[in-house]
């Protein structure tokens, strides 16, 4: 298969409409090539391209940065001279001067098919700029490695962050170029969008489930080390709301958690007592870790690790990784129930609403979570509801289908 980037860089035909105007790429370290060459290099060696400006989304261009709130400078970039814009410094919006560098904004980032990932707000961001400006935005589009399956509560109206960019679930089974195109019929934008897309892109199809396995995986941000990862990411992610270590600090962030103390012998028996279907299609293996740095730095964390790698149990279709980490943090309150659950800091630049509750795009989940009387079943129903209008709404921007 090819992604956008690479049809577009072999095929002058899709590059004829921008003849004569200036290019600005926003990517990130794994907008590369198959054989490994970074977008940023590719394009510049295009005789027919003018490219004038290069963008770099949370944790920069060159991918350096950790964490939540650390953010990225402008510079030059030392062999092409032009300016590299950060839109997570000082800014996350681009501002004029930033938009006066190009009349045409190529996009090439990998997501991770989640709602809470960045690089979406992103892209919303730079398209309502577009639109301002009267620009031009083109997706070079990528697989998303989470596949198609839709899982979540969508985000509650005004509950929007730079990690809620729109009324969607959290796992919204997207390409980012669909995305644009939902954005656009959401917002009401008008501009000149474009996305260049995929040949071969199969969903559907085993082993990789949207990500094609012949394909090296570099990381779109520091933590993203691998499809393991995306795959759970929908799930694992709220731990970044949470006293729990998300496994910052290990080999395998985002895969596992854990926390010193923890009775993992009895939490893995009392999710499968409440609800055993949300921990199909995976195998959970009890585990232990000692994060160098992030949550509980130096301490011996008891803990889960969330296995996906191996096809015979692996089932892509059952696989609820949402569900998975919600039934955790309930069994977790079955445990200890005075014990303090939720983390209460600064998230992605909001000082004022619960963490867990930015990320799930409204306080249902934590309430559900809190609630010892309230079952799966009643947050499986709230759920479903969502899912199956974002199943209906998305339907006239699949590309792929």
């Amino acid at each position: 298969m090819k992604f956008g980037l690479e049809r577009f860089l072999e095929d002058p035909a899709l590059r004829s409409p921008l003849a004569g105007r200036r290019v600005a790429l926003l990517a990130h370290p794994a907008s590369v090539t198959r054989d490994l060459t970074h977008a940023l290099d590719a394009l510049a060696a295009l005789p027919d391209l003018r490219l004038t400006a290069a963008f770099g989304p949370q944790h920069g261009l060159r991918g350096d940065k950790q964490d939540n709130m650390v953010e990225s400078s402008d510079f030059t970039d030392p062999r092409l001279g032009i300016p590299v814009f950060s839109l997570y410094g000082t800014v996350r919006r681009p501002t004029d001067a930033m938009m006066d560098s190009f009349d045409v904004l190529l996009v090439d980032l990998q997501d991770l098919g989640c709602r809470i990932y960045t690089f979406i707000t992103t892209l919303r961001y730079v398209l309502e700029a577009a639109h301002a400006h009267a620009k031009a935005v083109w997706v070079l589009d990528r697989p998303n490695p989470a596949g198609r399956p839709v899982e979540g509560l969508s985000l509650r109206a005004g509950w929007e962050s730079f990690v809620g960019a729109g009324p969607m679930p959290m796992r919204h089974g997207l390409t980012l170029g669909e995305l644009g195109r939902w954005f656009i019929a959401h917002l009401g934008l008008r501009l000149e969008y474009r996305v260049i897309e995929m040949q071969g892109w199969q969903p559907e199809a085993a082993p990789g489930f949207g990500w094609p396995v012949e394909r090296s995986w570099v990381n779109p941000s520091p933590n993203a080390a691998n499809l393991s990862m995306a795959r759970a990411y929908a799930g694992t992610v709220m731990l970044e709301g949470t006293a729990l270590s998300e496994g910052r600090g290990t080999t395998r962030p985002l895969e596992l958690f854990g926390a010193p103390g923890i009775d993992t012998r009895r939490l893995l028996a009392d999710m499968r007592q409440l609800a055993p279907d949300w921990l199909a299609g995976c195998r959970l293996r009890e585990c232990w870790f000692e994060p160098t740095f992030h949550k509980h730095a130096g301490q011996l964390c008891a803990g889960i690790q969330i296995h996906m790698e191996d096809p015979t149990h692996y089932d892509h279709a059952a696989f609820k990784p949402w569900r998975l980490q919600a039934l955790a943090f309930k069994a977790l309150r079955r445990q200890a129930p005075d014990d303090p659950l939720w983390r209460d800091f600064a998230y992605e630049y909001e000082h004022d609403r619960l963490a867990i509750d930015l990320i799930n795009g409204s306080p249902l989940l934590r309430q559900w979570v809190d609630d010892p009387t309230a079952p799966p079943a009643a947050l499986d129903a709230l759920a479903r509801v969502d899912e199956d209008a974002w199943q209906a709404a998305r339907q006239p921007f699949l590309f792929y289908e």
